[in-house]
């Protein structure tokens, strides 16, 4: 790998103007593609093999007549304070109101009459209409959101509080203020690490390049498969994140090359197959963990996970073909001023200690301390998560700013918390009389339930085989209450199966919710497994170790725990939500802990390999044990602070989101890789390295004739080192390590 990859160093740099050249082309390619496309983005769930989607496509199937991908929308009216709905005046503002709506778009089928249907509350202040339209909410246009955004300001200006909910309307645009100063923020620390403004805008450009390459392949895509929202976002985070520390890992060997005398071509080279290596395979232990989201079989999980996979993919690719290039174009302004100061730095040997070298002097000298004290320190975090609860993210969660959360709180004030989570049950039978008998007694079985507000008269298509129930419960949708009644009604339906053989199934957001929950907690396991084996198999190829792998892996265990008890304590209690803006606290959004599972093992196993690859390149070049820590941690320590700060800067960034998921998955990104890099990676690691001593880097001979050396330390450029295999360490039967 570092010889190959070194060629590739050397020719990029050699003819770094094809290079560069052939980058831009790649990104006019995917971004003319990506014009040409029309976003198909949604907010849809589908989650196959669940009770839910399967009378989701029952209703598909027997009531062809309405479009259940229709968009629509809930329009929410209140009378002015001292009137009611119903008084001549607010009535005729109503009336005008809708027809405005009616009147807003051609797509519309059809406005409700909240008078006719008797959608108005008990104290007679508020009403509601349903509004629908013929396409999905990613057909709409511009001209039709703002249409009916006037409308609604047309009913304002009539003297009534108009809200709105449903996927209709527009969504409050993102600022890209805070994504802004977390990309500022990681060039700060770019020209603090390295001095220079030339090697801290190198990374800053690749990841650009990079990052716009990805997206503007997602968007090309959209038009082949269903795309969620969410996933151009979670690839934009990840791919400006890994791809600025890509860089600066070949940029730092190079500077570090560069001071040890070797030419420019020569370093880059060197650089590129060094780190470049590190590079490559920390990319893949990524690409393993986001790619082994699809074991979920949640197709919105799925894309997401392939699309960040593939931005940092792209990342990887950048980073050692386009890097060493634009190397050659820098010259010797990607060294700075520090010139002497980086010669230090990459000397075993320095006048001054370091703040680094004091750090892992310490934990050497307490390693037991140490070790104890990380491993309490971020179980204690850890605690919040035995507590954590699962949910979907609805309009109770918006900002209150938004339109949305405005009509959420109204509907819930007049018509009760369980209106905006309304259950659906599925009465189907091949005999129409049979459904019919089995719907109406389940209808007086529902609404003897405890938690049932009101439960609708069953609704059947044209067949009469199939009918529909609504159920509107007491309480919330995020309510334990309201999961407590799906689980009571779905008892009720297997019983009315069990008895006669008519199925009868519960749907709606709220059950959709319980069964991805469900389907998360059992996918959470054999995820771990999958992805935990996978990326163990490539750490052994990496450090031709057992012991290293297993310690990465238990390490990001306590790292995504102390991630998910922070979480938690923030997103779930409350604590410290004002500092991010958090203005609802509630169940964590169900798809949050695997993708954060998934993105925190892949970094970890980034800071794993970066770190003691360095350790390791000593180690089999002569250094003892505890010498080669010493040096490992003293030549990456720097770097690794400094990429960690900026991962931290820019996942922070997107605390700023107004979007739930992103806002969780940033912040709990952030402390993840702050708990990992700096007391699992920097202490803990070591901590257990300097205990384990030579026995770190044992492998058994039978495994080690079979692992291929993939090099990645350098060992065949230097000429003169030991290969791996002749410091694989064997154990005697006394116990005793022999080389």
């Amino acid at each position: 790998m570092a010889t190959l990859l070194h060629r590739i160093g050397r020719l990029a740099f050699r003819r770094r103007g094809l290079a560069v050249l052939l980058w831009v082309v790649v990104l006019g390619a995917v971004g003319a593609a990506a014009v040409s496309t029309t976003s198909t983005s949604t907010t849809g769930l589908t989650l196959p093999g669940t009770e839910s989607q399967r009378a989701i496509d029952l209703l598909d199937e027997k009531f062809p007549a309405v479009n259940a991908d229709g968009a629509s929308a809930t329009i929410v009216l209140r009378a002015p304070d001292g009137q009611d709905i119903g008084d001549a005046g607010p009535k005729k503002a109503v009336t005008a109101t809708l027809k405005d709506i009616r009147g807003s778009s051609s797509r519309i089928t059809d406005v409700s009459d909240p008078f006719a249907d008797e959608t108005v509350s008990e104290d007679g202040t508020t009403a509601y209409a349903q509004v629908t339209y013929t396409v999905k909410e990613t057909e709409l246009t511009d001209a039709e959101y703002d249409g009916i955004d006037r409308a609604m300001d047309a009913g304002r200006d009539r003297g009534l509080t108009v809200e709105g909910t449903g996927d209709a309307l527009p969504v409050a645009g993102e600022s890209s203020t805070p994504e802004i100063i977390g990309f500022a923020l990681a060039g700060l620390i770019l020209v603090i690490t390295f001095g220079s403004l030339a090697a801290a805008g190198l990374p800053l450009v690749t990841a650009l390049l990079g990052v716009g390459v990805s997206l503007a392949a997602i968007t090309a895509l959209g038009s082949v498969f269903d795309m969620n929202g969410n996933t151009s976002m979670l690839a934009m985070m990840l791919g400006i994140a890994v791809g600025i520390d890509y860089a600066l890992f070949i940029v730092s060997r190079y500077r570090a090359e560069r001071a040890a005398g070797h030419d420019a071509r020569e370093a880059a080279a060197r650089a590129n197959g060094t780190a470049g290596s590190a590079v490559v395979f920390a990319g893949l232990t990524v690409v393993i963990a986001l790619a082994g989201l699809a074991v979920v079989n949640l197709p919105v999980l799925t894309t997401m996970g392939v699309a960040a996979a593939g931005a940092v993919a792209v990342a990887v690719l950048v980073a050692v073909t386009l890097v060493p290039a634009l190397l050659g174009f820098a010259g010797d302004r990607v060294l700075g001023r520090s010139r002497g100061r980086t010669a230090a730095h990459a000397s075993p040997v320095t006048g001054k200690r370091t703040v680094a070298q004091r750090w892992v002097g310490l934990v050497l000298r307490r390693p037991v301390a140490a070790l104890l004290v990380s491993v309490i320190g971020l179980g204690t975090v850890a605690v919040p998560v035995s507590g954590l609860k699962l949910g979907l993210p609805d309009d109770g969660s918006q900002p209150v700013s938004t339109t949305q959360r405005r009509a959420y709180d109204m509907l819930t004030e007049s018509f009760g918390p369980g209106f905006n989570g309304p259950l659906t049950v599925t009465v189907d039978d091949s005999d129409p009389q049979a459904a019919h008998d089995a719907a109406d007694s389940l209808t007086q079985d529902i609404g003897k339930l405890p938690d049932v507000a009101a439960v609708t008269s069953a609704t059947f298509n044209e067949a009469g085989d199939t009918a529909v129930l609504t159920v509107v419960p007491k309480s919330g949708p995020s309510s334990d209450a309201t999961k407590d009644l799906v689980a009571a009604i779905r008892k009720l339906t297997a019983g009315t199966e069990t008895d006669t053989g008519t199925r009868a199934m519960v749907t709606g957001t709220t059950a959709l919710n319980i069964d991805m929950s469900g389907k998360f907690s059992d996918a959470m396991v054999p995820y771990l497994m999958l992805v935990v084996a996978l990326a163990f198999l490539v750490l052994v190829l990496v450090f031709r170790s057992l012991l290293v792998p297993l310690k990465a892996a238990l390490g990001f265990l306590l790292s995504v725990l102390a991630a998910l008890g922070a979480v938690v304590a923030v997103f779930q209690w409350g604590w410290l939500a004002d500092l991010i803006g958090l203005e609802q606290t509630g169940p964590i959004t169900s798809l949050m802990p695997i993708l954060l599972v998934g993105i925190v093992f892949g970094l970890a196993m980034d800071y794993q390999v970066f770190l003691v690859t360095r350790m390791r390149e000593a180690y089999v070049h002569g250094a003892d044990a505890r010498t080669a820590i010493e040096s490992g941690f003293r030549s990456s320590a720097t770097v690794v602070t400094a990429a960690a700060l900026i991962m931290i800067t820019v996942f922070t960034g997107f605390v700023g989101s107004h979007d739930l998921t992103i806002k969780s998955i940033g912040f709990g990104l952030a402390v993840a890789v702050a708990c990992d890099a700096f007391v699992v990676r920097m202490t803990l690691v070591p901590a257990v390295l300097a205990l384990l001593g030579d026995r770190a880097w044992w492998l058994p001979r039978r495994l080690d004739r079979l692992v291929p050396d993939v090099d990645i330390e350098g060992g065949k450029l230097t000429g003169g080192a030991q290969p791996p295999s002749d410091r694989t360490l064997v154990l005697t039967r006394s116990g005793t390590a022999q080389r």
